[in-house]
């Protein structure tokens, strides 16, 4: 079987509740997280008809997840109402302060009136940065500046999560453990998993090996079971996770 696809995705699943863990959305774990929790972040950062189809994996599970939006790329009034209408939380995958070159006041405008556009979809609750790697401006300072709060935000995954008592595992990459291709898609702890693969992923969910609360980001972009997609992918991230370490030996020399 091969790993990315949504075929493999559902094995994570079923194994993920097979291992005694809940799946919960983004705002009910900040709310009331259970007890031995997996939160499924979806990012969609292109094809959002993709987010659809991972969406109805997990309804077929009866499992509701996070899916962040980005706007305009991925909004897609259809999709995002039918993924919603499922039980899934929607959230605003954000990256204004990078997109206007970090002009914080005409940053902040464009945040509420994308923010507003899919509030009118449905209830906004939490959102997330998009990372942009190839800016060297970081959206999150926007909040150093501005109160998120006040526009009905409860949270956001890279500021309101304790990663020393939760666990962060992202596909970036392409795989699990992508510490050299990973320029913003990551959290400051101490958790050391020696995952490459989903399977593995999937292992140590079998053997009891990984805490008791976890955030997995996963990319539905990433994931396909067609597989003329899948190697267009394949090579595609390849060249990219080149472009990365390249990238990140660069700024590091600085």
């Amino acid at each position: 079987m091969r790993d990315f696809t949504f075929k493999t995705y559902r094995k994570l699943l079923e194994q993920i509740l097979a291992s005694g863990y809940e799946i919960q959305r983004f705002d009910d774990f900040l709310t009331n997280p259970k007890e031995k929790a997996v939160v499924l972040r979806h990012d969609s950062d292109i094809w959002p008809n993709n987010d659809l189809i991972m969406s109805k994996v997990e309804d077929s599970l009866n499992v509701n997840s996070t899916y962040y939006f980005r706007v305009p790329e991925t909004f897609n009034e259809t999709i995002i109402s039918e993924i919603k209408n499922n039980g899934h939380e929607i959230g605003y995958h954000y990256e204004e302060l990078a997109r206007h070159n970090g002009n914080y006041e005409i940053a902040i405008k464009s945040f509420e009136e994308k923010l507003n556009a899919l509030n009118s979809i449905a209830e906004i609750k939490t959102f997330v940065r998009h990372g942009r790697p190839l800016s060297k401006i970081e959206s999150l300072d926007m909040w150093k500046k501005y109160d998120y709060k006040k526009y009905g935000l409860i949270g956001e995954p890279y500021l309101d999560v304790d990663y020393s008592k939760v666990l962060y595992l992202t596909d970036n990459g392409n795989k699990w453990n992508s510490n050299k291709t990973n320029i913003r898609d990551k959290v400051n702890a101490d958790h050391k998993f020696d995952i490459n693969s989903t399977f593995d992923l999937i292992d140590n969910f079998k053997k009891q090996l990984l805490p008791n609360h976890i955030i997995l980001n996963i990319h539905p972009a990433r994931w396909n079971n067609n597989y003329l997609v899948w190697t267009y992918r394949f090579f595609l991230q390849k060249t990219k996770n080149i472009a990365k370490i390249l990238l990140n030996m660069l700024r590091n020399k600085k």
